[in-house]
């Protein structure tokens, strides 16, 4: 091992423990003050003889007397129950609203179970639309398909939109073959034709799988029935085709899309298309294409000049990173967080520590805040510059500030001990993770790998394969759940 291994073990505390304490108790002397009993004599007026109509109230001659349960008091309780009835009903309501805007859709379905049990309950078909969608988000599309079910068995009628939002939940976990099914379906019901939202999810899912033959069938389909394609179709297929490295065909919807009328490129085109050629290190072509939608009408956003920042950085074109950001202040566009993070992930990759540490210190005095990723390059660039203890301070000053940790937190103190060549660490922090339960992708193994390759330690690298290929076959089975291969529709 190598003697430049910086301490990252428990004795440098890495990740350190949140500190334990004594509760702090608190005596408070409270002064009891003597209340003065002021003795008077009280005065009651005389009974008021009221004339006939001067005073609205009751008398003994209206056949009334002074009972202890008016009926005022009566209607009074009435109204009472009625509110308390209400407010517990708009507390269930807003509960089940809470739950879905927070993506927690077991407590959301437990909610939904107690109001459907409710004398006042009546099924409305908005309310499971929220819920259908929020299942599929959560990649729940067994159970999206049993809400689906149990929506039809109440009497609700299904319409495109609930066979859309069921295709968006196979779609979510890639099971497309279940999503293909339920288009199929859709096309043999005359009230529940597939429309461009319908084709655009599937073209998606399709386009995430790289199954771009199935795009080409899906294109086929929407010609038959007249379906045109909108702009956020051809957007999904760009960011398919670019990063499959498909540039005639980029080329050719793009071209499409300048001559159409109903999928006119937007900004979101705009952006994709910079963005893929500024990460492949094709400057001279995304000057060239924003120059081409410049004129085309489109007006670049902050995300825009972001992406120009970020492709400068990395090919070390810093003259023209600063006029991009000076021109950013010309127009009033304030530099944020994912500016400042471009900057130092630029300076970063060379291992620039003092520009790095520069832009930091600009960006904290400007008031703007730091998170994961600023943390992620500051790790990396100081790992890159050979500055370990730096390493180590920043990871600490990471903790002490709570910042959010995730995979590429991890995997930028992995690669950082990778440097270092202090393989201990290195495992340390990757039983951390896998403890904190986060995802390994493949820089994850990648890294790892090749720093035990560097020292010849094969079978650490046979068992992290192996690893690798367990770790893709459980999300792979954890996709193919066996509530999520329930029968598509209802017998």
């Amino acid at each position: 091992m190598a003697t430049n291994s910086f301490s990252l073990s428990s004795s440098s505390s890495l990740f350190p423990s949140p500190p334990t304490g004594g509760n702090l108790r608190r005596r408070f002397n409270f002064r009891r003050t003597r209340a003065a009993v002021i003795s008077s004599s009280v005065a009651f007026p005389k009974k008021k003889h009221w004339k006939q109509g001067e005073y609205p109230g009751f008398t003994e001659q209206n056949g009334f007397k002074n009972n202890k349960r008016t009926p005022i008091k009566n209607i009074k309780k009435k109204l009472d129950r009625k509110s308390n009835a209400k407010g517990w009903v708009n507390t269930v309501t807003e509960a089940l609203s809470d739950h879905i805007d927070k993506k927690q859709w077991v407590q959301a379905l437990k909610v939904f179970e107690m109001l459907k049990e409710q004398p006042f309950y009546q099924s409305k078909e908005s309310t499971y639309m929220k819920i259908i969608v929020l299942l599929g988000r959560c990649r729940q599309p067994g159970k999206a398909q049993q809400l689906f079910d149990t929506m039809i068995e109440e009497g609700l009628e299904p319409t495109p939109e609930f066979y859309t939002a069921l295709v968006g939940a196979y779609c979510r976990s890639n099971i497309i073959d279940k999503a293909f099914t339920l288009l199929h379906r859709m096309i043999e019901l005359p009230y529940c034709q597939p429309n461009v939202y319908t084709y655009s999810i599937l073209i998606k899912a399709c386009v995430d799988a790289s199954r771009f033959d199935l795009v080409d069938s899906l294109y086929e389909q929407m010609a038959e029935r007249a379906i045109v394609p909108n702009t956020v179709t051809q957007n999904i297929v760009l960011n398919g085709y670019g990063r499959a490295g498909k540039y005639e065909e980029i080329e050719k919807v793009l071209s499409g899309m300048l001559e159409s009328t109903d999928s006119r490129p937007d900004i979101w085109t705009m952006n994709t298309i910079l963005s893929l050629f500024g990460n492949k290190g094709e400057i001279e072509t995304m000057e060239k294409w924003y120059e081409k939608f410049c004129n085309f009408g489109i007006e670049p956003e902050k995300r825009t000049f972001n992406i120009l920042v970020s492709a400068y950085g990395k090919k070390r074109m810093y003259n023209k990173m600063s006029s991009v950001m000076e021109y950013m202040r010309k127009l009033s566009f304030l530099w944020m967080t994912s500016t400042y993070n471009n900057v130092i992930e630029a300076f970063s990759y060379v291992g620039d520590a003092k520009n790095m540490e520069y832009t930091t210190d600009q960006m904290r005095a400007e008031g703007v805040k730091t998170d994961t990723k600023t943390f992620c390059c500051l790790i990396r660039g100081y790992a890159n510059a050979g500055l370990f203890p730096k390493v180590i301070n920043t990871v600490q000053l990471a903790g002490k500030l709570e910042i959010p940790e995730n995979t590429s937190f991890f995997n930028s103190v992995i690669y950082a001990c990778a440097k270092a060549e202090d393989l201990m660490e290195m495992e340390r922090v990757f039983k951390r993770m896998k403890d904190k339960q986060f995802r390994l992708d493949d820089t994850t193994f990648s890294v790892m790998v090749e720093a035990y390759r560097k020292e010849g330690m094969t079978d650490k690298v046979y068992d992290l394969e192996q690893e690798k290929q367990m770790t893709s076959a459980s999300e792979f089975n954890y996709r193919r759940s066996d509530e999520e291969k329930l029968e598509l529709m209802p017998a």
